[in-house]
Formats: structure tokens, C-alpha cells, sequence
């Protein structure tokens, strides 16, 4: 057996001891209309006809930044029909949302499915049961018998919008001969940045098959429509200063309404429209502000904003870029904890100044450009984020000025939508 196996084999053999973990996990991480059984490969319902697309997502945020290279696929092969599969229930319900927003004929074409756990059987019955022309990674999404699987079955690989961070690359190195055998098997490589095609590169990803063609991050959708619901919203709360902190985690929470309780201070009736990340934390979040006595509205129960709502949960999916252009100001969550930060680019997107806490390594190729004009600034605590919020309540045109600063910024970063296609069509022809 070849040498290269073998890191492999130690891989898989190390899944199956933790499977017990594993599974227990995933039979959290699901959704009534897909069967669990599609963890392990089997019963996956009939797909449109072949040929078909294979693009793998991770979760939420993952489908979100892909639907650009998604709907610009679907327009692009318009003989080929697309899978989209993703490893969380949340990222299943952001898929369905995004095909339910696609024409009809669009909707035939595009499906969604649980991807697989990376045991080899399961792979292999993945693989061969999907028959992708080309599979398409997202991210990190680095499965080593998922790719092994596409090899042995003359399934090219790519992987877009690479993504390595120095935390991610730090915890790679350890496993570097399993990595290098699995970077050996990708086509194409087409790395955001310049410093992460040199982290996959110190890997073992051959220069060869690596290119830098920017984030697809940049590459958003139009907001036309949450803008236009957004103003609904605003015409049934009144005029009243509004700030928004999207994608918070656990421990985020209280330091958010720390900073509210000083800016009620200064703006009695200031409002704050809090999103956490995840679904399962909606009803923690309520009951932390229900204890703390805050006037509390859900928008789940379709509980009106009121004079004296002082908190509004934005506890429902996909509703964030809405929720967002809601508010004068967005505060972007993960960051005031230790996790790395969210992605910054949507709220910037819709002409609002961005706020953040310090911890956003995970997005510094996105967030440089903003910090360069002005349109995003970190904060590291709640008071300076109450100032930084006060800032903006005092001075509308310098809130206005920063999102149109990182609107601007956003259009002189994109590219990265076509320079990937154009490295997806030398494996997949039109």
C-alpha cells in the first residue's frame, strides 16, 4: 500500500473511535425533510438528471458568501443541474431559503442534501450515488476521504474562496503528512489571499495548481429587497435611534446589553436589535434579557416594537441582511469573545457603519478594506462601543459618510467571482 495511504487510514480509523461523538452531534444537526441516513450516504433521494455540479458549503455564513458563484453557475451551465450540501441544519435552511428565492426552472435545478460523514463507505456511496462532474469545496471544507473518494471516481476538485487562517494553520501543521496527501488530490486551488495560498503551499499544495483571486465575499447579492422590507419595519417603530449587533455568541450577549444600558443613557429611547448566530441560543438570549428586566420583543411571536421596547430578538433565519438594514449602525458579533469575528461585508454592504470587537482574524482580509476608509472600527469593550454608537446617534452624516465609504470599498474588491469561474471552466468546460 502506498505511503501516502496511510495518514489516511490513521484518519479514518480515528473517526470511527470518536463515531459514538460524532454521532450524537449530528443527530442534533438536522431537519425534518432530510433523513439522518444521509449521514452515512444512503437514502438520498432521486437528484435532477445528471450532469451534475457538486458544491459543498459548512453552515450558514459558507451559503451565504457562495451565492453569487452559485447563481452565476446555474447561468453558466444551464445543461448541468447543482447539488448544494452543507454539514449544519442551519445551513440546510439558509439553502432551502436561497432556492426558494430562485426562477422556477432554477428551483428544478438546484438541490440540497446533508453532506455525508467522511468514513470511507460513506464517501464512496456520496460519490458514486451524486456522480458530480466537478466538486467544488468551499473555504476549508478539506474531507479526506470525500476528496479521495472523487479521485479514485475521476471526479476533479476545486476549492474556492481558500481560506486558511493562522489559528486553522497553526492546528494543520500538526497533521501535516494527512494534509499534504489530501492537498495532493485537489485540481485547483483558488486561495482569497496571498497569505492563505501560502499557508495551504506550506502544507503541501503545489504552487502549480494555486491561485490568488480574491474573496468571494465581496461578490454580494443585491439587497434590493431587504432594504424594502427593512423600511417597513422602520415606518412601524417610528423614528428613533437603532443599532444592530448580528451573528452574537454565547458571552456576547451580556456585554451587548452592558453597552445598550449606556447608551440608553444618553438616548432614552434607543432601540437594539440583537441576532445570535445560532437558533438553539434564541431562547437563551430572551430569557438573559427577560432576567435582566429589558423591555423585550421577539420577532419569532411577532411581538410588536413598542415605545417601550428597549430589546427586539431577532430570533428567525434569514432575515439578518433585513434586520441589518434596519438599523443606523451594525455591530458584527464573534468578535467581542474570542472566536475569530463574522463577516462584516453585509451590514457594509447596505451603507451602514460597521462596528466590531476585537477578535476578527477570521475576516481580516475583508475587514482591512473597510478599516481603510473608515467604514469599520473596532472596539474592545462595552464602553467603547457605547461611545462609538453615541458617536454615530450624534452625527447621522459621519454614519452615512462611513457607509458610503464601505459601499465604495466593496465595489473596488470585487473580481473574484469571475476569475474564479474562469479557473472552474478550464475543469469543466461550457
Amino acid at each position: 500500500m502506498a505511503s501516502s495511504a496511510w495518514p489516511r487510514l490513521a484518519y479514518s480509523a480515528a473517526l470511527y473511535a470518536l463515531s459514538p461523538l460524532i454521532g450524537w452531534r449530528i443527530w442534533r444537526e438536522q431537519v425534518p425533510t432530510h433523513s439522518r441516513l444521509q449521514r452515512l450516504g444512503l437514502r438520498l433521494e432521486p437528484l435532477p438528471p445528471a450532469p451534475r455540479i457538486w458544491l459543498h458549503c459548512a453552515s450558514v455564513g459558507e451559503v451565504r458568501a457562495a451565492r453569487p458563484l452559485i447563481e452565476a453557475l446555474l447561468a453558466r451551465y444551464p445543461a448541468h443541474s447543482l447539488l448544494l450540501t452543507t454539514m449544519t441544519a442551519t445551513g440546510a435552511e439558509q439553502s432551502q431559503a436561497l432556492i426558494s428565492e430562485q426562477t422556477p426552472s432554477d428551483q428544478a435545478r438546484l438541490t440540497h442534501r446533508f453532506l455525508p460523514l467522511d468514513f470511507p463507505g460513506a464517501a464512496r456511496r456520496f460519490v458514486r450515488s451524486v456522480q458530480p462532474e466537478l466538486a467544488i469545496l468551499f473555504e476549508t471544507e478539506l474531507w479526506p476521504n470525500l476528496i479521495h473518494a472523487c479521485r479514485q471516481q475521476g471526479v476533479p476538485v476545486a476549492v474556492v474562496n481558500g481560506r486558511l487562517s493562522p489559528r486553522a494553520f497553526k492546528r494543520y501543521q500538526r497533521l501535516r503528512p494527512l494534509m499534504a496527501s489530501l492537498l495532493a488530490e485537489i485540481s485547483w486551488l483558488a486561495a482569497k489571499s496571498s497569505a492563505d495560498a501560502k499557508r495551504f503551499n506550506a502544507l503541501g499544495c503545489s504552487t502549480e495548481i494555486t491561485r490568488i483571486v480574491g474573496s468571494l465575499k465581496f461578490e454580494l447579492a443585491s439587497q434590493e429587497k431587504a432594504i424594502e422590507d427593512s423600511e417597513r419595519l422602520l415606518h412601524s417603530w417610528g423614528e428613533r435611534p437603532v443599532w444592530v449587533a448580528g451573528s452574537t455568541r454565547d458571552g456576547e450577549e451580556a456585554l451587548l446589553l452592558e453597552a445598550h444600558r449606556q447608551v440608553l443613557a444618553r438616548y432614552p429611547d434607543a432601540l437594539l436589535v440583537l441576532v445570535p448566530r445560532h437558533p438553539q441560543r434564541f431562547d437563551e438570549a430572551a430569557k438573559l434579557c427577560k432576567t435582566e428586566g429589558w423591555a423585550l420583543s421577539r420577532r419569532s411571536q411577532q411581538q410588536p416594537v413598542r415605545a417601550q421596547t428597549q430589546v427586539y430578538l431577532g430570533d428567525t433565519l434569514g432575515e439578518l441582511a433585513m434586520l441589518y438594514a434596519a438599523g443606523s449602525v451594525a455591530f458584527v458579533g464573534g468578535s467581542l469573545v474570542p472566536l475569530g469575528g463574522h463577516n462584516v461585508l453585509e451590514p457594509a454592504a447596505l451603507g451602514r457603519p460597521v462596528l466590531s470587537g476585537p477578535s476578527i482574524e477570521n475576516f481580516a482580509d475583508v475587514a482591512e478594506p473597510l478599516q481603510a476608509v473608515g467604514a469599520l472600527t473596532l472596539v474592545d469593550s462595552p464602553d467603547t462601543l457605547a461611545d462609538a454608537l453615541a458617536g454615530y446617534f450624534a452625527n447621522p452624516e459621519h454614519a452615512q459618510q462611513a457607509g458610503r465609504a464601505g459601499c465604495a470599498a466593496i465595489e473596488t474588491q470585487k473580481g473574484a467571482l469571475a476569475r474564479t469561474l474562469t479557473g472552474l471552466e478550464a475543469l469543466l468546460p461550457r
